[in-house]
């Protein structure tokens, strides 16, 4: 009975080791499972063929087409302002008007000047013709026909004098009203209402024109040897260049211009050459004066492989990218890089169009490694 008995407890044993052991190794194998880490999460993107156009970059400046300076012609007092500073004005608008009551007056009397010497003409002619009669017949000698004929031709010489002056006059009564010779937005008016002004005075304002309007930027001899030679090799021989313009808060305006003028000799202290692009300005948004990013097109448009900035990686041996393949493995990709494009550099080989770049996460991933991709559209 004893035997028996210890007999039935060591199996008891037995059994509880066996399934405690069992259990131990099921839940250690639970355990290793779970704590296999997932394939590490990557955003790529898909390498896009697209149209681009070579360009070169400079600092221009807006410039007026036209600018004229307002002076006054005549002295007077200034009578009236027609006109707000900053307003558009258009060609013929009356902007100041000098007092012209003096004019006037000078006018009044070289009218009265002109009207006297015409009637001292009108006599001198009859004296002459009267003593012409009379010569005939010796009643008058011939030295007075002679002093009549003079005091005709005097008379002549007097009108026409009187005449300029009165045409002068009249010019200088046309200069108390100053008017626009241009369309553009006028500036700070430097004199008011009741200020006497004369042509030493100085401007009185300025007036610019907006639209269409100038961008001139400094361009070196390099830049113009290129731009010679591709003008020389183009079937139409087209001198003229697009320009686009990036504005101060780093937009893109919305209205192309090309280049109209090229200077005809370098400037020795920068070494550049001076180039001009006439551009729309239908909303005033380029002001004259004003700095502007130019933006010059090299080329005709074509098609290039592009992926963004962000997937390039550079080491000793230059260039290359991380792509994932079918079977979501990471691979190494050596390029051959080309020209930026904005947030996107040009690839000139080792990519084809469709497959996927790796964006974001590279730092967690490695060459033939399994990874999770997530596909960031194309901008």
């Amino acid at each position: 009975m004893r035997e028996s008995s210890m007999r039935a407890v060591i199996g008891a044993l037995v059994v509880a080791a066996t399934v405690m052991a069992t259990t131990v190794m099921a839940g250690f194998g639970a355990a290793t499972a779970q704590g296999a880490p997932p394939p590490p999460a990557v955003s790529v993107t898909p390498v896009a063929s697209r149209q681009v156009t070579e360009t070169g970059d400079f600092i221009g400046r807006v410039v007026a087409i036209d600018k004229v300076d307002i002076v006054a012609r005549v002295t007077g007092f200034i009578g009236q302002r027609n006109f707000t500073e900053g307003q558009m004005v258009k060609t013929g608008d009356l902007l100041f008007r000098i007092e012209p009551d003096t004019y006037k007056a000078a006018v009044d009397q070289q009218e009265a000047n002109v009207a006297k010497a015409k009637a001292n003409e009108v006599n001198a002619n009859l004296q002459l013709k009267r003593s012409q009669e009379l010569v005939k017949n010796q009643n008058v000698p011939q030295s007075t026909v002679d002093q009549n004929l003079a005091t005709e031709q005097s008379a002549q010489a007097d009108i026409l004098q009187a005449q300029a002056l009165l045409e002068q006059a009249k010019i200088n009564l046309g200069y108390t009203e100053i008017f626009a010779p241009i369309d553009g937005r006028i500036g700070i008016a430097n004199y008011t209402v009741g200020n006497l002004v004369s042509p030493s005075t100085g401007v009185l304002a300025t007036i610019v024109s907006q639209d269409p309007i100038y961008v001139t930027f400094q361009a070196s001899e390099a830049d113009i040897i290129a731009y010679r030679k591709r003008v020389t090799s183009s079937p139409d021989k087209d001198p003229h260049v697009t320009v686009h313009i990036r504005l101060p808060d780093g937009t893109e305006y919305a209205h192309p211009g090309v280049t109209n003028f090229l200077d005809v000799q370098v400037q020795t202290d920068t070494d550049t050459v001076t180039a001009r692009a006439q551009l729309p300005n239908p909303d005033n948004v380029l002001t004259p004066g004003g700095i502007v990013g130019v933006i010059v097109e090299r080329g005709k448009p074509r098609f290039a492989l592009m992926v963004p900035q962000a997937a390039v990686l550079l080491d000793q041996a230059g260039h290359y990218v991380l792509v994932v393949d079918d079977n979501k493995k990471v691979e190494q990709r050596r390029i051959t890089t080309g020209p930026d494009h904005g947030k996107d550099i040009e690839v000139a080989d080792g990519l084809k169009q469709g497959e996927l770049v790796i964006v974001d996460g590279i730092q967690k991933v490695h060459p033939g490694q399994v990874v999770a991709a997530n596909v960031v559209p194309e901008n």
